[in-house]
């Protein structure tokens, strides 16, 4: 019977992947079974999608909560041997307390990695100020480090996704962050070639973009010879599935065809990638 690999061993190939040279794609899993057939493609680790998570429960992004957030990395944790980060939103609460108990938890789950935002849910104030936003960061290090095994803590400013495309805000806050001990930085909502040059350029530590966003062509290649390390999808693979779902229910509804099946794949493709071989 194969051995499984342990959180510390999943923990250092993950770690590993920061330090390699070029760029890596770490796709968002939404569940276990989209875990295996990410896993089954080849791809070297995944991190989930709190967007895609909260659709498939029938809400919300941002609506899913701390439970079920933890709980669905846990079952995809457990569909693959590959590490697996998550999208922690902004610790579930707004003090350092709460995003070092998340940190806490998420390693309780299994995961190897995870990131904080400083994105408060509120639509008057969006951002946390940066003093507090740092705060929140540095206590999120102290939990992360207090594993036995390397958990790498993404630091996310989300001024570009909340009307605050302010770059120079932006890089003041990842530099902070970073300052405190974030492993990896991210901005998510920044597109432009010159700007994602210049966050990578402005930082030390290993920088995440987001593709898949609508009218999105720099390639793995071009996003490399930017600077970045690694490259998540977001909630892409999450809307991607559901707009075939939606082309299909179309045709049914509205021609009464069903076409759409022969794109569908392969019931036995499907069925031997869930054995998780």
């Amino acid at each position: 019977m194969k051995m499984r690999a342990t959180q510390a061993q999943k923990a250092e190939r993950f770690q590993a992947l920061h330090a390699q040279p070029g760029a890596f794609v770490i796709p968002n899993p939404w569940d276990a079974g989209t875990a295996r057939i990410l896993a089954a493609l080849g791809f070297s680790a995944l991190t989930t999608t709190s967007a895609g998570l909260a659709f498939a429960l029938g809400r919300r992004d941002g609506e899913a909560g701390r439970d079920a957030t933890l709980a669905n990395a846990k079952a995809i944790v457990e569909a693959t041997e590959l590490p697996v980060a998550a999208d922690l939103e902004n610790g579930f609460g707004h003090t350092p307390e709460a995003a070092a108990e998340t940190i806490r938890l998420a390693g309780e789950a299994g995961l190897v990695g995870g990131s904080i935002e400083d994105a408060s849910g509120d639509p008057e104030r969006p951002i946390y100020d940066l003093h507090h936003a740092v705060e929140r960061m540095a206590a999120a290090v102290e939990a992360a480090r207090a594993f036995p095994f390397p958990f790498v803590l993404v630091g996310r400013a989300e001024n570009f996704l909340h009307g605050r495309p302010d770059l120079d805000d932006t890089i003041r806050r990842l530099q902070a962050f970073e300052a405190v001990g974030a492993d990896a930085l991210f901005a998510p909502g920044i597109t432009r070639p010159e700007d994602i040059r210049t966050v990578c350029a402005s930082v030390a530590r290993p920088v995440n973009v987001v593709m898949g966003l609508k009218g999105g062509t720099l390639s793995v290649d071009a996003l490399a010879e930017l600077g970045v390390k690694r490259i998540s999808l977001g909630s892409a693979l999450s809307r991607a599935a559901l707009g075939g779902l939606v082309r299909a229910a179309r045709e049914i509804r509205e021609h009464g065809t069903f076409r759409f099946a022969d794109e569908a794949i392969p019931y036995a493709e499907v069925n031997e990638w869930m054995s998780g071989d």
